[in-house]
């Protein structure tokens, strides 16, 4: 997996960085097919706001929060992104599960 921090207006610190970086550990135990992950922290006047964009093999999964506090909002993407990611592994193993169930039964009295 690919890990891309970056601060817009904001200096990335090392507490910041191992926090997010702890808070993504949580991804991968769930899915463990993350290619790419890119992580933009950014102050809007009083507002902190983070973007977590992750590329999975088929598709892109956005994610944006914002909070007074940054720490919350990022508890806050990392909850939101859990709760996306969990529901697209949920429709792939749906998508495949159809293709078993759609095939005809063969049985040796059809024969």
């Amino acid at each position: 997996m690919n890990l891309n921090i970056s601060g817009h207006h904001l200096e990335v610190t090392p507490a910041i960085r191992e926090y997010v970086i702890s808070k993504l550990d949580r991804i991968t135990r769930h899915f463990d097919s993350v290619i790419d992950v890119g992580v933009i922290l950014s102050v809007e006047k009083l507002q902190q706001k983070i973007e977590v964009t992750v590329h999975v093999r088929g598709k892109d999964i956005h994610v944006e929060a914002g909070e007074e506090n940054l720490y919350a909002a990022i508890d806050l993407v990392t909850d939101k992104l859990d709760r996306q990611i969990l529901k697209y592994k949920e429709k792939l193993m749906d998508h495949r599960g159809d293709a078993i169930k759609h095939q005809p039964v063969i049985t040796a009295e059809s024969e």
